[in-house]
């Protein structure tokens, strides 16, 4: 008796195609999101004769008290012993982050910085659908758990950085004037782009009378929605940072994200870019971010990172 094996392929390619997303999930859930890369990059954009300005971009850690490893990863990168700090937001991912926060950041205590916030800044994060982002940027929740964030901007300017949520800031730091401004979350819409032109009017008018050379002008924003990177270009940044992405989270190999949670292109959802707008093209630093949300603990083919940017003279 002859017995058909037409059915066997099928239940090979079945097999191996199920291994296969079993395999990606233990990388994905148990590896890959422990896996701290740091990218470095160097942009000639300063002064001639001037000193090179070495920043450290951190973004998105959804800290959790428990998580040790990222907290330790991100107190190491003190050992690079940046000139400028900035955080563009989401630090927190649980009611009792904050703790989790000074363990990461306490090796950082005075070195000039930056922050705004994200959305994690000011309220908890709860359980969502991870199939909804494919429908376009996340939607706000109706009812929310409030974080501690006077807590935690009290903690963050005790390091000596300076909170531009809807503000500006200018400073010295290694023979440069700094003026930098910012917004917050643009994602949940508490954006005050609005004020960003009087925010560097101020500015201005504070250093009329200084004889420093011209000032590196940072834009600095939680979500980099294109009306928020358009506006930050058109008034004179010379040079952006943004977060919030999480570069896609979940990524496909060779292509990159297919969602960024905000309008940006895709192909800009993560790393050093390009941003043009009105005749003027300046650098963009978007963070895929030091960690993810305790609700979606997966990272695949898009590493947890930071950023280490250093400006020298052109």
């Amino acid at each position: 008796m002859t017995r058909s094996t037409n059915g066997h392929p099928a239940l090979t390619a079945l097999a191996t195609v199920g291994a296969v997303g079993v395999a990606a999930a233990v990388w994905g859930f148990g590896i890959e999101r422990h896996l701290y890369a740091l990218r470095r990059h160097t942009i000639p954009m300063l002064e001639p004769g001037t000193e090179p300005l070495r920043i450290l971009h951190l973004s998105d850690m959804h800290m959790a008290p428990w998580q040790r490893r990222r907290q330790q990863w991100v107190a190491s990168l003190a050992r690079l012993k940046p000139d400028l700090m900035i955080n563009t937001g989401d630090n927190l991912g649980h009611m009792d982050g904050l703790s989790g926060v000074r363990a990461a950041l306490d090796p950082f205590a005075g070195i000039p910085g930056l922050f705004v916030h994200g959305s994690n800044d000011v309220v908890a994060p709860k359980p969502r659908n991870p199939f909804a982002y494919f429908t376009g940027p996340s939607n706000t929740q109706r009812k929310v758990d409030h974080l501690d964030t006077e807590a935690l901007d009290a903690y963050l300017e005790g390091l000596g950085w300076h909170s531009i949520d809807n503000g500006a800031a200018s400073f010295d730091v290694r023979g440069h004037r700094i003026e930098a401004f910012g917004v917050s979350d643009a994602h949940r819409n508490w954006d005050r782009l609005d004020l960003v032109p009087d925010f560097l009017d101020e500015l201005r008018e504070e250093d009329a009378d200084s004889d420093d050379p011209e000032p590196l002008v940072i834009g600095v924003t939680h979500a980099p929605y294109r009306r928020v990177l358009d506006t930050y270009t058109t008034v004179g940044a010379d040079i952006i940072f943004g977060g919030h992405t999480h570069g896609g989270q979940v990524c496909v190999p060779g292509f990159g994200a297919l969602v960024a949670n905000c309008d940006i292109p895709l192909h800009q959802a993560s790393g050093l870019s390009e941003w043009t707008r009105a005749g003027r093209t300046v650098p963009l630093n978007v963070s895929a971010g030091v960690g993810h949300s305790i609700y979606a603990p997966v990272r695949f083919a898009c590493r947890p990172e930071a950023s280490l940017i250093t400006l020298v003279p052109r």
